[in-house]
């Protein structure tokens, strides 16, 4: 039973911390204080800066995005987030092919120039064969970032950046 306890307690730090560092949204569900944003509730328009899981050579799992109000300089900012349609998952190599080329089709839609003249490039966040298998992951995260690593400030949508 002590342990039981221990356990629930445990349990119930965990909670609390994840609710006490979420990013903070307003009304129209824009992030207003920076905080972690769960990788399944990332919205177009949210800004956030690189995790080490995001700049490795071998990117694993990311299950959530330490998100910025979009006003403060940040490193990405989403612009594009859809489900894939597989019957089951087609491999780490294609899942990546598929997210750039689709990512790379609603670019110039958000950014407003086309992607060779612009100073973006395109990150994508996308299932992992484990992730698709145990929860049911299909939706690719689409977020430009400044291909010289400098910081953006304000949103790049109609930038023509």
């Amino acid at each position: 039973m002590k342990n039981l306890l221990v356990y629930a307690l445990i349990g119930l730090g965990v909670i609390a911390y994840n609710v006490a560092t979420e990013a903070d949204r307003d009304g129209s569900g824009a992030i207003v204080s920076g905080g972690n944003v769960d990788a399944f509730t990332i919205r177009v328009g949210d800004c956030f800066d690189d995790t080490s899981a995001l700049v490795s050579e071998q990117a694993g799992e990311v299950s959530s995005l330490p998100g910025v109000p979009c006003a403060e300089p940040h490193d990405n900012e989403v612009y594009a987030v859809f489900d894939v349609e597989f019957a089951s998952f087609p491999g780490d190599e294609e899942m990546g092919e598929l997210a750039f080329s689709q990512c790379l089709e609603r670019f110039q839609g958000f950014v407003g120039t086309v992607y060779e003249e612009s100073i973006l490039d395109i990150t994508a966040l996308y299932p992992s064969d484990q992730s698709w298998r145990l929860q049911d992951d299909r939706e690719v995260v689409c977020a430009v970032y400044d291909m010289n690593l400098n910081k953006l400030t304000g949103s790049a949508r109609d930038s023509a950046i």
